[in-house]
């Protein structure tokens, strides 16, 4: 059953090969796998050729740091809450904001 769900993703992607959101559903589906390069070359694609599908930033910034990479996910993080201040989007920015206080260590009583 895995591999069907995987096979059709494949499928669809022949038809539509720059649909993002089956770009999207393919990085998922590897890291549901255990395949991170694979799905780390999804995440990373969809942010390089389609900047705007927001809710690419917060997963790809947690597998950079599920792989140890905390720059990567921070600088990730902010690149999306830019994104998502830009498209109006408040729940994907209020969620990579959380994401992006935690992985700085960032505290609400910290005065700046």
């Amino acid at each position: 059953m895995q591999s069907n769900r995987l096979d059709k993703l494949l499928e669809f992607l022949k038809n539509e090969p720059e649909d993002e959101f089956l770009q999207y559903a393919l990085a998922t589906e590897y890291l549901r796998l255990n395949e991170t390069d694979k799905a780390l070359q999804y995440y990373e694609n969809l942010v390089n050729k389609h900047p705007d599908y927001v809710g690419t930033y917060y997963h790809l910034g947690k597998l950079y740091e599920a792989l140890n990479r905390k720059p990567d996910a921070i600088s990730t993080y902010e690149k999306g809450m830019e994104i998502a201040r830009q498209k109006r989007d408040n729940h994907a920015f209020s969620e990579l904001q959380a994401v992006f206080r935690q992985a700085t260590g960032w505290d609400e009583d910290d005065d700046y």
